[in-house]
C-alpha cells in the first residue's frame, strides 16, 4: 500500500510541476499577480509530494519489499539497516528520484525564503525550476520507474553492488547531488535574469547564496569520493580521472569560476555575461555528468547505468535547456551592457584571469574525458585519455591559479598598483621559496617538482593570512588588532579560510605524489620486512564471516626503530550473492603521513601478497577538502550573502530591489 501511494505521489508532483512551469511564467509575461502567485505553493507542494514519493521508495528498502523489482535488484534482506537505507539511491531509478527530490527541495527554498524577491523575478525563477523538474519526472515516469513490481516476487534480492556498501559512498551521493542539482538555481535566475532583460548588481547578489551552497555541497561530495577511492578501491590513490570523477568536477570548477564572477557583478556591475554564460555552463555540465554516469557510453567503476536509451532521453533534456538557454542568451547580450570600467591591473582583471584558468581547465578535463569517445565514433580508433595526459595538462593551470590568487586578493578595484599590492605579500614568498629551498635540499637530489608543488601551497595559505590581517589596518596595538580581526564578516573569514584549504590541498597532493613509496611482495608469517624505514610483520591470517559477506583478515604490526605503532587489518571480502569481492584497506594515519596496507592472494606454503604504501601529507587533501567547505560555509552564513539579501533595501521610494543599487 505504501509503495502504491509513493508511485500516486509521484505522479501527482509531476501534475503540480507542470503547473507551476507554466501557470506563474505566462502571469510573470502578462503581470498577473494571482497567476504569479500559483508558484509559491506548488513549489512546496510539488517538493512534499516528491519527498512522499521518496520515502514510500526508502520504506520498501528498509523493510526488504521484494515485490517491488528495484528493491530485488539492490538489496538484501541480510544487509546492515545503513546500507539498505543508502541502496535507495544506490541505484540509477532511485538516484534520479533523489536528483528530482533535491530539485523540489531548492525550488522550495526559493518559496519559502525569496519572498523579498521581485514578483515577476520569483515568479520565473520558480517556474524555470519546475521547468528542470518536469523533465525529470517524465525522464523518471517513462524510463526509469523505480515503483515497478514484480509478478512472482522472489524470496530474497540480489544486494547491493558491494563497493557501494560503505559509510562514505552511504553519503557521497546525496551531498554529491546537491551541488550538482544545487547548481540548477544559478541556472534559474540566469535563464530568469535573461526572460526578464536585466542583469543588475542585485542579481548578482541573490545568485550568489545558491551558488555557494551548490559549490559548497559539490566540495563535500567530492572529498568523500576521493576518501573512499582511497581506502575501498585498494589502488592506493585519492584521484584516478575516471569519467564518473570528472563529471563531479567539471561543474566544480565552473562553479567556483561563477562564485568569483558574481563577485564582480555584484560590486562593479562589471562581466554580466560571462558570469550568466558561466551560470548556464555551470548547470550544463551537471547535465553532461548525468549523460556520462547514466548512457553507458563512458564505462566506470561506479557509473549507474548501461543503458544508451536513457542516455538519449538525457541527451534530449541537456539539449533542451542548454540550447534554449544559449539563444537566449544571444537575443539578450544587448541588454547585458557593462557599467563599470577597470584598469588592466586591478582586482577584477585577476578575477577574470581566475575565471579563464578556471573554465580552460573544465575544458581539458572535458576534453579527456571525451575523447575517447569521439575517436571511436568519428575515427574507429580505440583510446585510453588517463591520469598522465589530465596530470600533464590540468596542472599547469592550477599553478598558475595558485600563483596569482594571493596577488589577486591583495588588490583593491578599478585600479590598482601591481608593486603596491606585492609589497605586504613579501613575508609570503620569502617562506615559500625558503620551504622550496629546504625541500630541495632535504630529499637527496629527487625531483623538483615535489618542493615546488609545497611552496606554492604555502605561498597560497600565508597569502590568504596576510590577506585576513591586512584588512585590520596598521593603526593600533596588538590587542586592538586582534579586536578588529574578531570582527570582521564572516565573508572575509570564509574567504581567507577556503583559500588556505586550497593551498592545504596543494600541499598535499604534492607531497602524496612526489614522494610516495611502494612495496609489493608475498610476506611470509612472522618474518619482518622492511619499507622505507618501518618494520612490517604479518603475524596471522584468518576467516571470518560478516553480516553479509565473507572475509579474510591479515593481522599486521607496524613498528619503527623496534617500537610497535599500530596493529593493522587489511581485508579481502566476497560477497555470495553479488559473486564479488572487495579490498579494505588498513591505514595507519598520521598528520604527517599514511601507512597503507593491502592484502592480496595466498601465494600457496608461500606466504600471502601484501602491499604497502607509504604516502607523506596525504590527509592534508581532506583537511584542506574540509577547510573549503568551511569557508564556504562561513561565507554563507554570512547575513549579506543570505538569500535576497539585496532585497531588503527596498524602501519607501516604490522601487523594486533590483533597481536599488547595491551598497
Amino acid at each position: 500500500m505504501i509503495t502504491e501511494l509513493g508511485h500516486f505521489a509521484l505522479i501527482l508532483a509531476t501534475i503540480v510541476a507542470v503547473v507551476q512551469a507554466t501557470v506563474p511564467l505566462v502571469g510573470a509575461q502578462k503581470g498577473w499577480a494571482g497567476w504569479m502567485a500559483v508558484a509559491e505553493p506548488a513549489a512546496k507542494a510539488q517538493f512534499i509530494l516528491t519527498a512522499l514519493s521518496f520515502g514510500a521508495l526508502m520504506w520498501a528498502f528498509i523493510t526488504s519489499d521484494f515485490s517491488l523489482r528495484l528493491v530485488v535488484l539492490n538489496s538484501h534482506s541480510a544487509k546492515p539497516l545503513i546500507y539498505k537505507i543508502s541502496g535507495t539511491w544506490g541505484n540509477h531509478e532511485g538516484s534520479m528520484l533523489l536528483w528530482v527530490l533535491i530539485v523540489a527541495f531548492f525550488g522550495a527554498l526559493a518559496a519559502w525564503f525569496g519572498g523579498n524577491l521581485p514578483a515577476r523575478l520569483r515568479a520565473r525563477v520558480l517556474a524555470i525550476q519546475s521547468a528542470i523538474a518536469v523533465a525529470f519526472f517524465a525522464f523518471i515516469l517513462f524510463t526509469s520507474n523505480p515503483f515497478l513490481r514484480m509478478a512472482v516476487p522472489p524470496f530474497d534480492g540480489q544486494d547491493l553492488n558491494p563497493l557501494l556498501q560503505d559509510p562514505g559512498l552511504a553519503f557521497h551521493p546525496p551531498f554529491l547531488y546537491l551541488g550538482y542539482v544545487g547548481l540548477s538555481m544559478s541556472f534559474s535566475f540566469a535563464v530568469a535574469a535573461l526572460i526578464e532583460g536585466r542583469i543588475d548588481a542585485a542579481w548578482g547578489r541573490w545568485v550568489r547564496p545558491w551558488t555557494l551552497a551548490a559549490w559548497i555541497f559539490l566540495t563535500i561530495g567530492i572529498a568523500l569520493g576521493s576518501w573512499w577511492a582511497y581506502y575501498e578501491l585498494g589502488w592506493g590513490g585519492f584521484w584516478f580521472w575516471d569519467p564518473v570523477e570528472n563529471a563531479s568536477f567539471m561543474p566544480w570548477l565552473l562553479a567556483a569560476a561563477l562564485l568569483h564572477s558574481a563577485i564582480v557583478v555584484e560590486k562593479r556591475e562589471s562581466l554580466k555575461s560571462w558570469t550568466i554564460l558561466l551560470a548556464i555552463l555551470a548547470f550544463g555540465f551537471s547535465l553532461i555528468g548525468t549523460f556520462i554516469v547514466r548512457s553507458g557510453l563512458l564505462t566506470s567503476v561506479h557509473a549507474f547505468a548501461n543503458d544508451p536509451e536513457r542516455g538519449v532521453f538525457v541527451l534530449a533534456i541537456l539539449g533542451f535547456f542548454m540550447g534554449g538557454a544559449l539563444i537566449l542568451f544571444s537575443f539578450r547580450a544587448q541588454a547585458m551592457e557593462a557599467r563599470g570600467v577597470f584598469a588592466l591591473v586591478s582586482r577584477e582583471s585577476a578575477l577574470l584571469v581566475n575565471n579563464l584558468l578556471l573554465g580552460v581547465a573544465c575544458f581539458v578535463v572535458f576534453v579527456g574525458t571525451m575523447w575517447p569517445l569521439v575517436a571511436e565514433m568519428f575515427f574507429d580508433r580505440k583510446l585510453s585519455v588517463g591520469p598522465p595526459f589530465f596530470n600533464a595538462a590540468f596542472t599547469p593551470f592550477m599553478l598558475v591559479l595558485g600563483l596569482i590568487l594571493p596577488v589577486g586578493s591583495s588588490m583593491p578595484w578599478k585600479r590598482a598598483r601591481i608593486w603596491r599590492s606585492l609589497r605586504p605579500l613579501v613575508p609570503a614568498a620569502i617562506l615559500a621559496l625558503a620551504i622550496v629551498g629546504l625541500l630541495y635540499a632535504v630529499q637527496s637530489g629527487r625531483s623538483l617538482l615535489g618542493p615546488l608543488g609545497v611552496g606554492l601551497g604555502a605561498w597560497v595559505v600565508m597569502g590568504a593570512v596576510l590577506d585576513l590581517l591586512r584588512r585590520t589596518g596598521r593603526k593600533g596595538g596588538l590587542s586592538d588588532r586582534l579586536g578588529r580581526l574578531s570582527r570582521l564578516p564572516r565573508a572575509d573569514w570564509g574567504k581567507a579560510t577556503a583559500h588556505a584549504g586550497l593551498g592545504i590541498v596543494m600541499i598535499g597532493v604534492a607531497g602524496l605524489t612526489a614522494w610516495m613509496q611502494d612495496d609489493i611482495r608475498v610476506a611470509v608469517q612472522d618474518q619482518p620486512f622492511e619499507v622505507a624505514g618501518y618494520t612490517l610483520t604479518l603475524n596471522d591470517v584468518r576467516e571470518e564471516r560478516g553480516p553479509n559477506y565473507l572475509t579474510t583478515i591479515a593481522d599486521v604490526t607496524l613498528a619503527r626503530d623496534g617500537q610497535e605503532l599500530a596493529r593493522l587489518s587489511p581485508e579481502k571480502r566476497f560477497y555470495p550473492v553479488a559473486q564479488m569481492p572487495t579490498t579494505e584497506a588498513a591505514i595507519h594515519q598520521t598528520f604527517g603521513r599514511d601507512v597503507y596496507v593491502v592484502i592480496g592472494d595466498a601465494q600457496g606454503d608461500a606466504g600471502w601478497t601484501l602491499r604497502t604504501y607509504i604516502k607523506p601529507l596525504t590527509i592534508w587533501i581532506w583537511i584542506g577538502s574540509g577547510l573549503m567547505a568551511l569557508g564556504g560555509l562561513l561565507s554563507l552564513s554570512d547575513r549579506r550573502f543570505r538569500v535576497a539579501a539585496g532585497a531588503q533595501r527596498a524602501g519607501t521610494d516604490g522601487k523594486t530591489p533590483a533597481q536599488v543599487p547595491a551598497e
